[in-house]
């Protein structure tokens, strides 16, 4: 508890003399003691770590156990197949390791910043070194401009003033004073008046420190062991995968018992129908879809980086698309974090200043209000990068404005004297040359200057201020704090001599007031309204005050009054059942701590909602990795927020977490569409093979034969609809709920159907093959040359009859409500080659003989083409006509 000692204590514990610092002997010893002054983060994984990871997977064991069982039924025969199976495990795992590489490849390039210098004595020099070297007994030189980078213990401030936003939330900065003690233990951060912390920034004065905390054991450090503490929960989409898996798999293994039972009844040869087992399981089991879904997954990443949204987690695409609160973060998120002047005041004269544009033209008093507050502000902004205290930053960008800079004032009326700015005054005076006299220049609370002015300026006239006048100017500043702004008041006098700091704040004019706050970003309050219309609540969440933080969420959207609100101090005092309850009555959390966060996200997270959180400073660290999704800024955000979260926004801009939203929507829309498409398929193979085996049929298709058709024939498809053009309505629709089934709306009806379409289609191709073409009987001799014959043509048909009504049938499959017609059939042309691929595919195993020999298939006669088109066709006119009876049944 160093803030709870004297600075005598502090250097006495840390065994170092402030007028000399610390030797290089002693330094050494403390960072071999200490280590470096960096965090540590988590031991990066190996590519091999990577690659056993994408292996946990029920669907990836069911098809290792697939392979396994092939080799032990099949012999050297069931290699092959296994080959195939163990493949598409490798390049669903190598797939998703080149994802996780390339995401952690883009946060390193976002981290890749010149590391802060410090100015620190040592051996009794002040020598600027690298913020790692640091050591605690250091001491630390302090001014405007500076990052702080460990934590310190003031031992000397001279108008301190400290921005604190990435750890408290505030966007204004915090007074320091190193004279402040306190026995109070449990203060907040912000209350620390005697501290600084690291990954602050001075903007003000300047001050002495010693550090008394690097790396780790910092309040930031701190933050980062929370998230060290790692809560890795399932994403939806991992969680039905994985119950998809499951089901398949149980399936699978029902199905071979169901078959070993039909067999016994019939008198058949249990290694036959051990054969016809494994087919069956084959059939069950869509072997490409791991594969696929990381494909669309990535595919999906891909496309989301492009609007400037790094996603760190694959499954995370998914999840945005069933988000329905965004907690954010208020400074630097919803708000510029950066103060700037909305309202001046002269007396009688109300301005409101447009966010945008220059070159405004100024009345004589409001010149004289611009001019007052330039020359009293130590702020400056050189090559675009503001620097200083941000209060003075918005008045000098005011003077620019204005046409009324900074520097050309500054030559013009030369600063000769000054009475700095101290916390008890409230006020702050410089003394500037005006041709050949001087004025005093004072800025401050206007009720401070009141007390000390007897004139105000009135249309360049100077006059006596009167009750009235002042009870006029009191009544604009309270309107303007009832609006969340932060009021300065300037003033000024004319003197014939220099004189003494003391002397400068006495006898003043007023000439009015400014109102200033940190202001919505541009772009959001329209993203706030296009989250809403798509059934997303947006929920401001801030260390900032409760007015400023209602003011900014009214203006944005967000609220639309007071009692949408709670503080951090609120929230302590209901309980944790009664708080989840409530939730979702308010829309704002201000004066919160990062444990509170946590406790909102949690809290929004019981009533069954899918939560965001976004935000940029360290205090958003522990609840973005709480949230089902953290996002975190990529220009703004610390390095801390950024390993917390699931996706980066490289333009810091609140607008593209909508657009990633509705990219998540697609992508989801889009992985149902194919999942459903592989069990539509795979249903119809069951089906045919099954009732094959009930009628006590030869075997319509080979496992070979069925694994080209799961793992290339269908995967085509497939993949096209995972990168299907997205929905054009999907943002006027409500989120989806994340409970909801892979089935729902219709979906397992209409795979029902499909599949037992294709399936008995697949049969009667089979039985044509064999009984018109080949002239056997269906339960004939198929030992024989002609059995054998009839046999490969019969499965021929079966064969392509499967493969071409389950590429036509993918057309259906873009849209569940609208026909292939009303999408747009050539819009996605993907789709549309990988059909003519998959035919063209198929027709070269038929007519390459080593091709055709490995997959015991032969050409069909040009007749029976006819008969695969029209069967080929049935399954997709028929889940074309369903949408169009279900549409008009629902009118």
């Amino acid at each position: 508890m160093w803030f709870t000692k004297s600075q005598e204590e502090v250097l006495r514990e840390l065994n170092v003399d402030p007028k000399i610092g610390l030797t290089t002997d002693e330094i050494n010893k403390r960072l071999e003691k200490y280590g470096q002054n960096k965090l540590k983060g988590k031991p990066k994984k190996s590519i091999f770590q990577l690659f056993l990871g994408q292996l946990k997977d029920v669907l990836i064991y069911v098809l290792i156990g697939a392979a396994v069982i092939n080799i032990v039924a099949h012999g050297i025969e069931g290699i092959k197949d296994a080959v195939i199976i163990l493949a598409v495990v490798f390049i669903n795992a190598i797939v998703g390791v080149v994802q996780e590489s390339k995401a952690e490849k883009a946060l390193e390039a976002l981290q890749q910043m010149t590391t802060p210098k410090s100015l620190v004595r040592r051996n009794g020099e002040v020598i600027e070194i690298s913020s790692e070297d640091l050591v605690p007994g250091d001491i630390l030189v302090i001014d405007a401009g500076r990052f702080i980078p460990a934590d310190v213990r003031l031992i000397e401030s001279a108008n301190l003033q400290i921005e604190e936003s990435a750890l408290t939330g505030e966007s204004l900065p915090s007074e320091k004073n190193a004279s402040f003690i306190t026995e109070d233990t449990k203060i907040s951060v912000g209350d620390k008046a005697n501290m600084a912390f690291m990954s602050t920034m001075a903007t003000y004065g300047r001050g002495e420190g010693v550090v008394v905390a690097t790396a780790m054991d910092t309040e930031i450090g701190k933050i980062a062991k929370i998230l060290d503490e790692d809560e890795n929960t399932l994403t939806p989409l991992q969680i039905k995968l994985d119950e998809l898996g499951k089901i398949l798999g149980y399936m699978a293994i029902g199905i071979c018992a169901l078959i070993f039972v039909i067999g016994m009844f019939q008198g058949r040869d249990m290694l036959d129908m051990f054969i016809t087992a494994i087919s069956l399981a084959v059939a069950a089991i869509p072997e490409g879809l791991v594969a696929i879904v990381a494909i669309v997954l990535s595919i999906g990443v891909t496309r989301m980086s492009k609007i400037n949204a790094i996603v760190r987690k694959l499954p995370a695409v998914e999840t945005l698309g069933a988000v329905n609160i965004i907690c954010s973060d208020k400074t630097g998120t919803l708000t510029q974090n950066k103060m700037t002047v909305v309202k001046t005041y002269t007396l009688d004269n109300l301005r409101e200043i447009p966010s945008e544009g220059k070159n405004f033209e100024a009345n004589n008093d409001e010149k004289e209000l611009i001019r007052s507050f330039v020359l009293c502000s130590d702020a400056s902004i050189d090559s675009g990068q503001d620097i200083g205290d941000p209060t003075e930053v918005a008045l000098v960008v005011l003077g620019d404005r204005f046409n009324l800079e900074k520097n050309t004032l500054n030559t013009e009326y030369k600063r000769v004297g000054e009475n700095p700015f101290d916390s008890d005054r409230k006020l702050m005076s410089t003394l500037n040359e005006e041709g050949n006299r001087y004025r005093v220049h004072t800025k401050g609370a206007i009720d401070n200057i009141l007390t000390r002015a007897d004139k105000i300026l009135v249309n360049g006239q100077i006059t006596p201020l009167t009750e009235e006048t002042k009870e006029k100017i009191l009544k604009v500043t309270e309107e303007m704090s009832n609006d969340a702004l932060r009021v300065l008041g300037v003033a000024f006098k004319d003197v014939e001599n220099m004189i003494l700091p003391e002397e400068m704040e006495n006898n003043l004019v007023v000439v009015g007031i400014v109102g200033m706050i940190d202001p919505p970003r541009t772009e959001v309050k329209s993203s706030i309204d296009e989250a809403k219309k798509a059934g997303i609540t947006p929920v401001m969440i801030t260390g900032d005050h409760k007015n400023t933080a209602v003011a900014i969420a009214k203006e944005l959207g967000i609220a639309t009054d007071i009692s949408q609100s709670l503080t951090g101090t609120e929230i302590d005092e209901i309980s944790d059942k009664e708080f989840a309850k409530n939730i979702n009555k308010y829309r704002v959390f201000a004066r919160v701590s990062p444990e509170h966060k946590v406790k909102i996200v949690r809290a929004f997270k019981e009533q069954g909602n899918i939560v965001s959180m976004t935000g940029d400073g360290v205090n958003d660290a522990p609840s973005l990795k709480f949230a089902d999704i953290g996002v975190a800024m990529g220009i703004t955000g610390t390095d801390v927020s950024k390993g917390a979260s699931d996706m980066i926004l490289t333009d810091d801009n609140f607008t593209t977490i909508v657009h990633a939203i509705e990219e998540g929507r697609n992508i989801y829309n889009n992985i149902k569409k194919t999942i459903m498409f592989l069990l539509s398929c795979n249903l119809g193979e069951v089906i045919c093979v099954f009732f094959a085996t009930l009628f006590n049929w030869p075997l319509p298709l080979m496992a070979i034969q069925l694994l080209w058709i799961n793992l290339v024939t269908d995967t085509l498809p497939a993949i096209s609809l995972g990168v299907d053009p997205g929905d054009k309505d999907v943002m006027t629709r409500k989120p989806r709920n994340p409970k909801e089934s892979f089935f729902s709306g219709g979906a397992g009806i209409r795979a029902i159907v499909a599949g037992t379409l294709i399936g008995i289609l697949t049969l009667a191709a089979f039985y044509i093959g064999i009984v018109h073409h080949g002239k056997m009987p269906i339960n004939g001799d198929f030992s024989i040359p002609e059995g054998q014959a009839a046999l490969t043509y019969g499965r021929t048909m079966a064969f392509i009859v499967l493969t071409v009504s389950q590429l036509f049938y993918s057309l259906t499959m873009r849209n569940s409500k609208k026909t292939v017609f009303e999408v747009g059939f050539f819009k996605n042309k993907y789709l549309i080659l990988s059909i003519i691929v998959g035919i063209a595919l198929q027709v070269g195993l038929t007519s390459i003989p080593s091709l055709a020999a490995v997959f015991k298939v032969t050409q069909l006669k040009l007749v029976d083409w006819d008969i695969v088109i029209i069967f080929a066709l049935i399954p997709f006119t028929v889940n074309e006509v369903i949408k169009l009876i279900s549409r008009n049944i629902k009118k």
